[in-house]
């Protein structure tokens, strides 16, 4: 007797498309629609939780991986490859917090500098913390076959792994809320700012931003190559371009001086990951015969 996922309508309702279709609609969808930040705390909270329950399956499972798919014995650890700047575009966009940063102050109960200050080194602390283990343990187990996303260096059927993806699914779609606020904010700021607040508005805003992330998630299948280019085009000119020179804007004095060199030289080292990590992501696409590939094949 065939299974339920080897019917018609299980391999419709396993199939890539309707999951993500699913999930938008039922779980991301509803959550965006929330005005204030701090009432996705709860699902912050399990996005951690997700976050630590992934790096423990990775360590545990990595020493019992087949041989075949691990890293060969004596395998060169290289620091550094063609890939660098991709690597920091994404590293980048994994760390930019700056457009969440006013929310994130207002939905504190008390806000004050210092609080705000408490909660943006603690949380970096511990994305560091936690970046840091997962990619220099995955890197020992793997080297040059780490992939873009460790867990799918894990076969399909290990039980723990599979855990941890479905962790990771539903931690994106946690997290996909706030940066649909943040999103549905500027616009209504930018087009809106002179109108009052209308629910109809903030309605048909969520919606738009939900179906085109809809669209993207259905038909880009590499979301390696999609991090590699908004990590390199946006989040560096966030991270790296935009506050030294909101500082050598306001500051007083000459803008050029020993007072605002190291701002400068930040300043060249955004546009410098922003041109080649863009480029190389490109180059990369288009090469690339997976980036080009089409999802709608893909069950």
């Amino acid at each position: 007797m065939p299974s339920v996922g080897q019917t018609g309508f299980g391999q419709f309702v396993f199939s890539r498309r309707f999951v993500i279709a699913f999930f938008v609609i039922f779980m991301a969808y509803p959550l965006s629609l929330y005005r204030d930040v701090g009432k996705l705390s709860k699902t912050s909270a399990f996005a951690v939780v997700a976050m630590c329950t992934i790096i423990a399956s990775v360590i545990i499972e990595g020493p019992r991986i087949d041989p075949e798919l691990r890293a060969e014995r004596g395998s060169p650890v290289v620091l550094a490859n063609t890939g660098v700047f991709q690597a920091v575009g994404i590293i980048t966009f994994a760390f930019v917090c700056h457009h969440n940063s006013f929310m994130i102050y207002g939905s504190l109960r008390k806000p004050t500098l210092n609080r705000y200050f408490e909660v943006i080194h603690i949380s970096t602390v511990i994305a560091t913390v936690a970046s840091l283990i997962i990619a220099i343990i995955g890197y020992i187990y793997f080297r040059e076959k780490t992939q873009g996303n460790i867990l799918n260096n894990f076969p399909q059927d290990n039980l723990l792994i599979n855990i941890a993806r479905s962790l990771f699914a539903l931690n994106m779609i946690t997290t996909f809320p706030m940066e649909t606020l943040v999103a549905r904010e500027v616009i209504d700021q930018l087009m809106f700012r002179n109108q009052e607040f209308s629910m109809k508005r903030h309605v048909i805003i969520t919606t738009v931003l939900c179906a085109l992330c809809l669209v993207v998630g259905e038909t880009v299948c590499n979301l390696g190559v999609l991090l590699e280019l908004t990590g390199g085009l946006s989040a560096s000119f966030l991270a790296f371009i935009l506050p030294p020179a909101c500082y050598i804007k306001l500051c007083s004095g000459p803008k050029l001086s020993w007072k605002t060199v190291p701002h400068w030289l930040c300043i060249c080292f955004g546009f410098t990951v922003m041109v080649l990590s863009t480029v190389l992501s490109i180059r990369h696409a288009v090469v690339s015969q997976e980036a080009n590939g089409s999802c709608w094949n893909v069950q």
